[in-house]
């Protein structure tokens, strides 16, 4: 099968640019042709609240990626559009994660679809945003309407399209694949090391780009909990500020937090996710909202236990009490879990647990529900 990709990869880099070129690996393997058609404009730099869209590590030389889609320009969408229709590719998969990628991609999908051979099926990250602006709803719809089905990685994601009137079009439930391309297991004193931690102290790890829906604000809260604080715990802040930092400062100033804080607010390389995930003995999700998140596939490749809060799509991959904990989004219930944890020297067990659930999270499925959901018709 000949198959295209299209969404964020090298050189943007992120969670996005990592899955797609996994993926990509993953049809190869199955014995596909693929290809990826990423950004040359992925954002306006305005509209981006990061430090830089774009990778500083070497690209990947084993996949082939054709930088040609500008996400503000509509001759680009029409160029990518008829080249790609031309083609005929037998297969063409986007990405779908954000409203305002919508008149673009869903203008590409249409003129692809005008072959009458190529199938365009969405992965959709979601399709109702965590943060929500005017004209999400229509530039959402334009480009769901473009797509012959769907591939959610969350259940509540699967419901949203429903209730959207997109039920009738193919769509599958499949769980987010593990993220095993940063790397082997270290030991956790091996990782400890390699970040420069002492060991004589355990570490909780908040992972990943630092938005309002990730619940920061919630886990500094639990943090200053008195129990906690007795404890011979440090939180690990590891990722990249996409908004304004001075609330969560106000937070660790507030309760006093600056020496049980380990910051490493920069964007965080693919090289050294290992040795973050690898030290903590605990990997902390207080999201406010979610549909799915890549961190908990990473922590179920690295074998750490998980807290993850019971909203959105999160809870459906964490089985409460085998992998780690499942708890309300809430300062009280985050401290009490981390409570129970250290009192109870959970680890070992939730390790195993978490060994054992790993199994079923595996690229080839993703692959054959992508096959899958490009034959089935339309109900």
């Amino acid at each position: 099968m000949n198959v295209v990709i299209i969404g964020p990869a090298y050189p943007l880099r992120g969670g996005l640019a990592t899955y797609n070129e996994r993926l990509a690996r993953a049809f190869r393997e199955a014995g596909d042709e693929v290809r990826i058609v990423t950004f040359s404009l992925q954002y306006p730099d305005f509209l981006f609240p990061g430090q830089t869209q774009f990778s500083t590590e070497p690209g990947p030389a084993d996949l082939a990626i054709e930088v040609s889609l500008n996400s503000v320009n509509p001759l680009s969408w029409v160029a990518v559009g008829r080249k790609l229709r031309r083609e005929r590719p037998d297969l063409v998969i986007f990405r779908f994660w954000l409203p305002f990628m919508g008149p673009a991609l869903g203008t590409v999908a249409r003129l692809v679809r005008g072959n009458g051979h190529t199938r365009v099926v969405a992965i959709t990250d979601n399709v109702i945003p965590h943060e929500k602006r005017p004209g999400d709803g229509p530039l959402t719809r334009y480009f769901l309407s473009a797509c012959d089905g769907f591939v959610t990685m969350s259940r509540s994601v699967l419901d949203d399209l429903r209730g959207l009137g997109f039920g009738r079009k193919p769509s599958l439930y499949r769980p987010h694949p593990l993220y095993d391309n940063f790397g082997p297991i270290k030991p956790k004193a091996e990782a400890l090391a390699a970040l420069g931690l002492p060991d004589t102290t355990g570490y909780l790890l908040f992972f990943g780009f630092i938005r309002a829906y990730k619940g920061l604000d919630i886990l500094l809260e639990a943090f200053a909990d008195e129990r906690l604080a007795r404890l011979p715990i440090k939180l690990i802040i590891a990722g990249e500020f996409y908004e304004d930092a001075a609330p969560y400062e106000e937070l660790i100033k507030r309760y006093q937090l600056e020496n049980r804080i380990v910051r490493a607010t920069d964007f965080i390389p693919n090289e050294k996710v290992v040795d973050y995930f690898c030290a903590a003995d605990l990997i902390m999700q207080p999201y406010k909202n979610a549909t799915q998140s890549g961190v908990s596939q990473i922590a179920y490749h690295f074998e750490r236990p998980m807290l993850v809060t019971d909203v959105g799509g999160l809870a459906e991959l964490i089985p409460d009490g085998v992998v780690g904990y499942v708890v309300p989004p809430t300062p009280a219930a985050i401290a009490d879990a981390v409570v129970d944890f250290y009192a109870n020297q959970r680890e070992e067990n939730f390790a195993a647990g978490v060994r054992e659930q790993k199994k079923q999270f595996s690229w080839p499925v993703m692959v054959s529900a992508l096959k899958e959901v490009a034959q089935l018709k339309l109900r």
